[in-house]
C-alpha cells in the first residue's frame, strides 16, 4: 500500500474541496465548476480520479458537464461537487454539498454529522454494518432519510470501487475493517418524504474502460488506446476527449466502445420521488486506534 501516495493525493483533494465549498457559484454553469475543480486538482500536481460530479438537486450522483454545457447554478440550488485526486493510481474521492436554498439546510448538516459520527467510530476490527446503522440513525433522527441503495466503497490502485461496501443503513452482510486499506465513506441524506432510494436516469455522460478488446473500427480502437493511456481504468468524460477528437465524432467512437462493451456508461443516479439529495464524503484508512483521513483539507 503507498500510504505516501494516497495522503498526497487526499491533501489535494481536501484543499480543492474546501476552497470549492467556499466559492460562489450562483450563475455559474456546470462546465465553470468542472474546469476550475480538474484544473485545481492539476495545478497541485495530482491527476483526476474520475470527471467531477456536479449533481443538481434530485440528481444524487453520476452528472458531470457535456462540453459547453448551458447548465446553471441558480439561486434556489443544491449542488453535490464529488471529486477525485489521484498518485499514481492511488484515489482519494470526497465530495461537498453547496447548497443555496435554505429549506434544505438541515440535509446538508445531517450528511456532515453522519460522516463525522462514522469517522469517529471506525477503527481496525469495527463492522461495517455497525456504521451503516451509526449513518442511518444520525440521519433519521434529524428527520430525514438515508439513501439506502448508495454506498462507500474500498479503493485500490486505480480502481474506485475495489468490491468493500461501506453502508449508509444497517445491512445483513458485512465485513470487519482491516488494517492499511482505503476506503470512501459517503452518506447520501434526502427528505422524509422521499422514496429514499435511486433510480438510472436517461442521462449517461461519465464513462470508463472495462475491456481492451479490438473492434472492428480502427478509430475506435484508437480512441481505446488513448483513454488506456491517459486514464486507466479510471472514469473519463467526454470533455475530456474534445481536446485530441471533433465532438460529433468522439460521441460516435464512444457510442461504438459501449455498444461492444469495450466502455461502460454510467448513468445518473436520481432520487425516485425526484426529491433533493446532500452528500458528504471523505476518504479514510482505518487504524489500530482510529482513522486516518486523507481528505480533511
Amino acid at each position: 500500500m503507498q500510504i505516501e501516495d494516497y495522503l498526497k493525493a487526499g491533501s489535494i483533494a481536501g484543499e480543492v474541496r474546501e476552497n470549492t465549498r467556499r466559492k460562489n457559484w450562483i450563475g455559474s454553469t456546470l462546465e465553470d465548476i468542472c474546469e476550475y475543480v480538474e484544473s485545481e486538482i492539476i495545478k497541485r500536481g495530482a491527476k483526476c480520479a474520475f470527471p467531477v460530479n456536479t449533481s443538481l438537486n434530485e440528481i444524487a450522483a453520476h452528472y458531470t458537464a457535456e462540453p459547453n454545457d448551458p447548465k446553471t447554478v441558480s439561486d434556489t440550488d443544491m449542488i453535490k461537487i464529488d471529486l477525485g485526486a489521484q498518485i499514481n493510481g492511488y484515489i482519494a474521492d470526497t465530495a461537498v454539498t453547496v447548497n443555496y436554498d435554505p429549506q434544505y439546510d438541515s440535509l446538508v448538516q445531517a450528511a456532515e454529522n453522519a460522516l463525522q459520527d462514522a469517522m469517529s467510530m471506525i477503527k481496525v476490527g469495527v463492522k461495517s454494518k455497525d456504521v451503516g446503522r451509526k449513518i442511518q440513525s444520525t440521519i433519521m433522527n434529524a428527520g430525514l432519510k438515508p439513501i439506502a441503495n448508495l454506498s462507500g466503497h474500498s479503493l485500490e490502485q486505480y480502481t474506485i470501487h475495489a468490491g468493500k461496501t461501506v453502508p449508509n443503513m444497517w445491512t445483513i452482510g458485512s465485513f470487519a475493517f482491516p488494517e492499511n486499506e482505503a476506503f470512501a465513506c459517503e452518506p447520501f441524506v434526502t427528505t422524509k418524504n422521499a422514496l429514499g432510494f435511486v433510480r438510472n436516469g436517461k442521462i449517461k455522460n461519465i464513462y470508463a474502460l472495462v475491456s481492451r478488446k479490438k473492434t472492428k473500427s480502427e478509430k475506435a480502437d484508437r480512441l481505446v488506446e488513448y483513454i488506456w493511456n491517459n486514464f486507466n481504468m479510471l472514469p473519463f468524460a467526454l470533455r475530456w476527449l474534445v481536446k485530441e477528437w471533433e465532438e460529433k465524432e468522439a460521441r460516435e467512437l464512444l457510442e461504438i466502445l459501449v455498444r461492444n462493451k469495450v466502455v461502460h456508461a454510467y448513468a445518473i443516479l436520481v432520487e425516485a420521488n425526484g426529491k433533493t439529495v446532500a452528500q458528504a464524503e471523505h476518504t479514510f484508512i482505518p487504524t489500530k486506534t482510529g482513522v486516518t483521513i486523507t481528505t480533511m483539507g
